[in-house]
């Protein structure tokens, strides 16, 4: 049995970063959630066949934290987080999509409307 930790993001701050994911782990143990069968194979090899039992984590930042905003409640056990800090990191995140992603245009619209 292993664990790998893989940094979620190179610009994230790990310390963070690793509490919520060990967190997570805790919140998956005292729920007895089922983790599934590891995915020992390329995920960007596999086939559909073998990709169509994992989940999927969401698509975009406001997806996440929207998922977030939702449950976050295990975040706060302990008092390893507080909803202080965690109402206003989703609040500073999402001004971050409003400022940098959606007043932007997306790279696709420069291939879409200006590669002639």
């Amino acid at each position: 049995r292993r664990i790998e930790f893989r940094t979620p993001d190179a610009a994230c701050n790990p310390y963070l970063a690793f509490a919520a994911m060990l967190m997570a782990g805790l919140d998956g143990i005292q729920k007895k959630m089922d983790p599934g069968k590891p995915a020992d194979f390329n995920l960007y090899d596999a086939s559909p066949e073998q990709l169509k039992d994992l989940k999927a984590v969401p698509a975009n930042l406001t997806k996440v934290l929207d998922a977030l905003e939702e449950d976050n409640e295990w975040l706060t056990q302990g008092g390893v987080f507080d909803k202080d800090f965690i109402d206003n990191y989703i609040e500073y995140k999402r001004e971050e999509v409003e400022q940098i992603v959606n007043q932007r245009p997306h790279p696709y619209e420069f291939v879409l409307y200006y590669d002639c």
